[in-house]
């Protein structure tokens, strides 16, 4: 499968821009500076794929690996420098080594494979085997991880506010499921379509941190990036999918924005319409789902999450409406219409986002 032709090239970043701006804005040169850079940086690479997507991409040989549906990961050391992808530090199958920075990257990328491969039968992020990339210890103090459109990229954080972006699983889950969206559905990453991108990201990011620690619904966090902040930062994580706008309250960072139903839904323009801010509300929608199903909330809710994704109904300039519909409808086609349609029904609803007609 391709991706869709999108409105606009994806350049997807775990950190919102919101937060580095506010960071970029502080006395403390500290806190400041890698701010500042990163910002820079993430504009640097912001324009080169929206190049690379008017010229396109390499084309990329597949390995055998990808027609036996195996990973093909590949792990580079940037050195502190932005030239990508960096030195080839660990290949597919090889033993780990001392940097454990590599050694996540690397297990991180084949829970990734894992989860799609074996709960949805998706053979890589395209479907096709494509190789898993990864660059580690990205530029000077870079407080990022991104999905560029061809590999995965992750900075060592500042140590003030940051830390290495491969500690969290659901980090490395969240940027490649971007490449997913990319090759399904291709979500316009502005306004409720870019919030809708940004939450499949969260779901699937959670889900596969769920998979790979074997925690039920009930067991998990709904944390997304718990283990990154810095331990002078008062705050859990990036963002809750459980109660959207509690993952911080910061002196620094100030506090989450993130709204929790439609009610409280916010307009903005910056962060390409809040797309990091209200991805919140469908977040907390998929985790009542999974609350109410309970058991593992990569079967029966990540299934109906799965199917609208990939489904080929989905427009790229999707509403939250549109969304809830579609998660509505899939329910009912897999399951009839017991308890699975049902806890969709009640999860939009208490968010506030109509789901019937």
């Amino acid at each position: 499968m391709t991706a869709n032709p999108g409105f606009e090239p994806v350049f997807c970043t775990i950190i919102p821009p919101h937060v580095l701006d506010t960071l970029a804005q502080s006395d403390d040169a500290a806190l400041a500076g890698p701010a500042r850079r990163t910002l820079e940086r993430d504009s640097i690479e912001r324009t080169h794929r929206r190049l690379t997507t008017v010229i396109g991409a390499p084309s990329v040989s597949l390995p055998k690996e990808a027609a036996e549906s195996k990973p093909h990961r590949t792990i580079y050391d940037a050195r502190h420098k932005t030239e990508l992808p960096g030195r080839k530090v660990r290949g597919e199958g090889e033993k780990p080594g001392k940097d454990a920075t590599v050694n996540r990257a690397y297990a991180g990328l084949g829970a990734t494979f894992d989860l799609y491969l074996k709960t949805y039968q998706r053979n890589s992020i395209d479907g096709s085997g494509l190789p898993l990339n990864a660059t580690v210890h990205y530029g000077e103090n870079y407080g990022n991880a991104f999905w560029n459109g061809e590999q995965m990229v992750f900075g060592d954080g500042d140590g003030e506010i940051f830390l290495d972006f491969t500690i969290p699983v659901d980090v490395i889950g969240h940027e490649l499921t971007h490449g997913v969206v990319q090759y399904t559905a291709n979500l316009t990453y502005f306004g409720q379509p870019g919030a809708l991108n940004e939450s499949c990201a969260d779901v699937f990011g959670s889900l596969i941190k769920q998979y790979t620690l074997g925690q039920s619904a009930s067991e998990a966090d709904w944390l997304i990036g718990a283990g990154l902040l810095a331990p002078r930062v008062t705050g859990k994580a990036l963002r809750s999918m459980k109660e959207p706008g509690t993952a911080y309250d910061d002196d620094v960072l100030g506090k989450d924005p993130q709204p929790a139903d439609m009610d409280h839904y916010v307009r903005t323009g910056r962060d390409n319409g809040g797309v990091h801010i209200n991805s919140g509300i469908p977040n907390r929608a998929f985790y009542l789902v999974a609350e109410a199903l309970g058991g593992n909330a990569w079967e029966r809710a990540g299934q109906i999450w799965y199917a609208v994704l990939t489904g080929g109904e989905l427009a790229q300039d999707a509403s939250f409406v549109d969304f809830a519909k579609l998660t509505v409808a899939a329910a009912r086609a897999k399951y009839g219409d017991g308890d699975e349609h049902k806890a969709v029904i009640d999860a939009w609803s208490t968010v506030k986002v109509p789901a019937t007609d």
